[in-house]
């Protein structure tokens, strides 16, 4: 994502990195206008494809809005994706899977170019991400959002002040229009009350909530999530995780959520990726993975 100016020395301030324990009496938001999300054995996948294009093919279908070919990365001797793939429907949620070091966020990363592949093509929207430059870069990274793990909202900063922050800089929408639109995201999140706070007043599961309100102020077409529920307690897990259903469903936002949260995959997950040692080796259904025959996917779910 393009980096926001910070011209004033207050606003310097390190993000959190970390969120406090949930309260353990927050309450979950179900929205009126949202089911609850069926259980992943008897709810039908909405994307059962994922066939990744080969390399030098061009663009990916239409309906593929990120596809990761082949794609390869090292740090010096430590080699950390060797050879993953796979593709996203546009619409649809996907989850990666695996262990700790497998490569799930240095892959999230090559989405925005946060990092290039050493081989391999990263497509996003149709376009090879890792040969765009300058303001066509820009444009594409405007309209993805990023919910990072500790929900990295500046310190010094209001709630209302972290959501302004990015809308007075990337956004042509006038002072009132601005507040308008923050308004609204935080209605959408069931946190208005929030607005004059600042997150060390928060909990760890309306952090999360502020965090993922601050990623779609911009209306963007694709979200991603590194781990969106860790540490938080069971109840804030549905009520962030039914967030992000809500984001497919009522906005049609592609989605792509590194996690290893299985509540929060059961619940999002329409399509699931197993990484270990930099390569995918299954993609599915939660349930199909759930039965994998793998022996390292069955240790990873304990069966």
């Amino acid at each position: 994502m393009p980096e926001a100016e910070t011209t004033e020395p207050e606003r310097r301030d390190e993000a959190q990195e970390t969120a406090p324990a949930a309260e353990p009496d927050e309450a979950p938001y179900a929205p009126p206008s949202s089911s609850k999300p069926e259980d992943d054995a008897t709810a039908p996948a909405r994307s059962t494809s994922g066939e990744v294009q080969p390399i030098g093919s061009g663009p990916p279908p239409e309906d593929t809005i990120i596809e990761l070919r082949d794609l390869h990365k090292s740090f010096g001797d430590l080699d950390v994706l060797n050879g993953a793939s796979l593709s996203v429907e546009r619409g649809t949620s996907a989850v990666v899977m695996g262990g700790s070091g497998a490569g799930k966020s240095v892959l999230l990363k090559h989405v925005v170019k946060l990092l290039t592949p050493d081989a391999g093509e990263p497509w996003v929207k149709g376009q090879r991400v890792d040969e765009m430059t300058g303001e066509e870069l820009d444009d594409l990274r405007l309209s993805i959002g990023y919910l990072f793990q500790g929900g990295a909202l500046f310190d010094s900063m209001s709630v209302e002040e972290n959501m302004n922050f990015f809308l007075k800089r990337h956004s042509a929408l006038s002072k009132g229009e601005r507040q308008d639109r923050i308004e609204e995201t935080l209605s959408w999140v069931n946190l208005v009350d929030t607005a004059p706070k600042y997150p060390a007043e928060l909990s760890g599961g309306q952090q999360k909530r502020i965090g993922l309100a601050r990623a779609i102020i911009l209306q963007p077409e694709i979200l991603l999530y590194d781990e969106p529920t860790t540490g938080l307690d069971p109840v804030s897990v549905r009520t962030v995780s039914d967030l992000i259903v809500r984001l497919r469903d009522e906005r049609g936002i592609t989605s792509v959520a590194i996690t290893h949260d299985l509540l929060c995959a059961e619940i999002i997950t329409d399509r699931a990726h197993f990484i270990y040692e930099g390569e995918i080796l299954e993609s599915g259904t939660l349930k199909e993975l759930k039965h994998s025959d793998h022996p390292t996917i069955r240790n990873f779910f304990g069966n």
